[in-house]
């Protein structure tokens, strides 16, 4: 094997990386990683994104990976870096995104002999941060083998398993393995996510036929995995068939043109803002399911009216007709089939259902209020966005947009973890460099992680921020105990942030008034190429629609 072209497990694992999509590592050194951060390093193509803390690049590679439609990557160092990041990653594992989470470990002599290490608790354990990773991954490894051969194949396996599962993954590499010899044959062959099983196709393809006679029209609700799958142009080419309408979710918010005539808006149950697509979707028989989720947050707080069990499920890696399963079904596959049955069936022509404006006319005064700010925003936004919207007032607000075509929402509905978006926009940003990235975020939430904002600005992307000052968790006042002490948060001078954090080029303003805001979009609008920060001054209280709605179903929920 010595005559066979050799690379290091370091640069494979870079080199694998670059080949799925990850070209941005993400993520902080520490001395048990660098020798493995100077090997993967060495490879062309692999951009490394310093994050200013572990949960941040967690933030990030997710970010990174939901708009990119690839795999995302990070790397920390053992246990005090990794056990920072796992809130990141297990809001990755519940929302389905594929994120390589990458350690560095100490040596495997150094773990053989239980040595009284930092970043321990000088029990001999090495293995104990490892295990608590494996309820947030759908893979694991730790790359402790003497074989060269075994080590290429574990790194593939856990890959193969990202691609397969669209979860995360955890590789641990041990300081003394991250400059090992390694075949590096292997690389020629890319990894690529598993295919469908073919009589599987076969047989979903004949049962759905059997499924659409007779129907007048095809409904589809469009959830969050479709994007995990990049399945968004099959979903395009189908809502252009006669006869079909398309429903979202939450977490795939504008999948379809808002203003396409098969749309039915963002589906929520009873706080679904069209009576008519609520009533397409509740009665559809039948109804196609495509990579939802279903949850409190995204069924309205299960005031749903359709029967998942009844309906047509096209899932990651199966479908389902009613009860009847279909194993090794890929999306992709169970989209390309659902496009054939509807082809052949000639639906009917469908008039478009008439769905409401879903932000307010801009309305005389000088109150600027949350109803005022989204009508502002809304008739701002331009195409080619990426809109990006804190758990709280920020999403449930977004929601209520129209947003322009080609346009993105990126939220977190499912883990709702408050802080999530702000190093989300880096990876978004570096992901998707052609959109302009649009960043809605409460002060609250902004608090948790703006030292990224430092790195968004230095990376060169051009944001524009808006922090939505309440003076508090406004979501949480809406839900009980609004005067609570614990409601409040220590104000900030947010126009100076961008100053102090290494970029005093940001054009920061602040908005009091609706003329003030106005002045600060027109500016932001005529200045695509540079980045902004607009301080909004909200009343304390005020809350979108939504958000009022859902603080109802947590309050009725909680009861």
């Amino acid at each position: 094997m010595s005559d066979h072209p050799r690379t290091t497990v370091g640069a494979y694992l870079a080199t694998r990386l670059v080949q799925l999509g990850a070209d941005h590592l993400f993520g902080l050194p520490g001395d048990f990683n660098l020798s493995l951060l100077d090997e993967m390093l060495t490879v062309d193509g692999l951009d490394w994104v310093g994050s200013t803390n572990e949960l941040n690049a967690s933030y990030a590679a997710d970010g990174f990976a939901r708009v990119g439609r690839r795999v995302g990557a990070f790397l920390t160092t053992y246990g005090v870096g990794e056990l920072s990041a796992l809130n990141g990653v297990a809001g990755s594992y519940a929302e389905d995104v594929p994120v390589v989470h990458v350690v560095g470990m100490p040596s495997r002599s150094s773990m053989d002999t239980g040595a009284p290490l930092h970043h321990t608790f000088l029990d001999g354990d090495f293995r104990r941060f490892e295990r608590m990773s494996a309820e947030i991954t759908a893979h694991r490894t730790v790359l402790d083998t003497d074989d060269p051969d075994d080590l290429v194949a574990e790194i593939d396996r856990v890959l193969r398993g990202a691609l397969e599962s669209g979860k995360p993954v955890y590789i641990g590499v041990p300081l003394d393995v991250a400059t090992a010899a390694v075949p590096s044959g292997p690389i020629a062959t890319p990894l690529r996510a598993p295919q469908s099983d073919t009589q599987a196709v076969a047989e979903f393809t004949d049962a759905l036929r059997r499924r659409f006679d007779d129907v007048d029209r095809a409904c589809l609700l469009v959830g969050p995995k479709v994007h995990r799958c990049a399945q968004e142009d099959a979903i395009s080419s189908i809502a252009a068939l006669p006869g079909v309408q398309v429903a979202t979710q939450s977490g795939s918010k504008a999948i379809l043109d808002e203003t396409h005539p098969a749309s039915l808006g963002t589906y929520l149950g009873a706080t679904t803002r069209s009576d008519a697509a609520r009533e397409a979707v509740d009665t559809a028989s039948p109804l196609v399911m495509v990579g939802t989720v279903h949850s409190d947050f995204t069924t309205g707080f299960f005031t749903h009216g359709y029967d998942p069990g009844a309906a047509v499920e096209l899932a990651v890696d199966r479908a389902r007709i009613g009860r009847a399963v279909y194993p090794g079904v890929r999306m992709a596959d169970a989209l390309a089939a659902l496009r054939d049955v509807v082809t052949a069936s000639r639906l009917p022509q469908l008039a478009p259902v008439d769905l409401p404006a879903t932000a307010p006319d801009t309305v005389e005064g000088d109150t600027l209020d949350q109803e005022r700010f989204w009508g502002e925003v809304q008739q701002w936004l331009q195409p080619s966005t990426t809109v990006i919207a804190e758990a709280g007032t920020a999403f449930y607000g977004a929601l209520d947009l129209s947003l322009a075509p080609d346009s993105d929402l990126l939220g977190q509905p499912v883990w709702s973890s408050i802080g999530y978006t702000l190093p989300a926009t880096l990876g978004a940003g570096l992901a998707a460099p052609g959109r302009r990235p649009v960043l809605f975020i409460g002060d609250g939430s902004a608090q948790l992680t703006i030292q990224e904002l430092g790195t968004v600005f230095a990376r060169g992307l051009t944001p524009v921020v808006f922090v939505l000052n309440n003076s508090g968790y406004t979501v949480e006042r809406e839900i009980q105990s609004p005067d609570a002490v614990y409601q409040d948060i220590v104000g900030w001078n947010w126009t100076q942030v961008p100053s102090a954090l290494g970029a005093p080029g940001v054009t920061c303003m602040a908005a009091t008034t609706p003329d003030e805001l106005r002045d600060a979009l027109a500016k932001a609008a005529g200045s695509p190429d540079a980045a902004f920060l607009i301080e909004v001054h909200l009343p304390r209280r005020d809350a979108p629609r939504l958000l009022a709605e859902l603080a109802r179903g947590i309050n009725t929920s909680n009861a």
